[in-house]
């Protein structure tokens, strides 16, 4: 396995979007199907934006300045998408607005990960060598056993609540 911090965010990006289809195929299908897949979207984007918030953007943002603009573009995408999980972890799958919420939130996140992908991944794997983004890589690996599983764990609050107070 890899320890290269792109290689790793690029491999959540996947399953999201693995999970993103799952949910679409399943939009008409019944309450429990969706409610599961949600709950497994809504883990999948808290662990995984907890680790690009506490790793990967403070570390790239200090390391890589001519980017700076793109990584507060990529806290404030993190922020909408963090309410709408929110949101979402405390409604039911009958509400008229839970399908509509989740495709936004599918919608939003797509095209932050198409930000990331195709802008500043190669722009930062130019800048910095293959052992820091292993050494990234490594962090964020070893942080992924402590990350919040949920939208409303304490410290996927707290990372909101920064955001708000940024």
């Amino acid at each position: 396995m890899s320890t290269d911090a792109i290689v790793l965010l690029k491999e959540d990006h996947k399953e999201v979007r693995r999970l993103f289809k799952a949910f679409q195929d399943a939009e008409e299908g019944p309450a429990s199907e969706r409610r599961k897949l949600v709950k497994q979207i809504l883990e999948a984007l808290t662990v995984h934006t907890y680790l690009e918030n506490e790793v990967m953007y403070p570390e790239v943002r200090r390391l890589v300045p001519d980017i700076e603009d793109d990584i507060l573009e990529s806290y404030e995408e993190h922020h909408v998408a963090d309410v709408l999980c929110f949101e979402l972890f405390t409604m039911d799958p009958d509400d008229e607005r839970y399908n509509a919420k989740t495709t936004v939130l599918i919608e939003s996140v797509l095209h932050h990960v198409e930000e990331e992908e195709q802008e500043w991944f190669p722009k930062v794997r130019e800048a910095l060598g293959r052992n820091q983004l292993q050494e990234i890589g490594e962090r964020m690996i070893e942080l992924r056993k402590k990350a919040p599983k949920t939208p409303a764990a304490p410290k996927a609050l707290k990372k909101s609540l920064d955001a708000m107070r940024a």
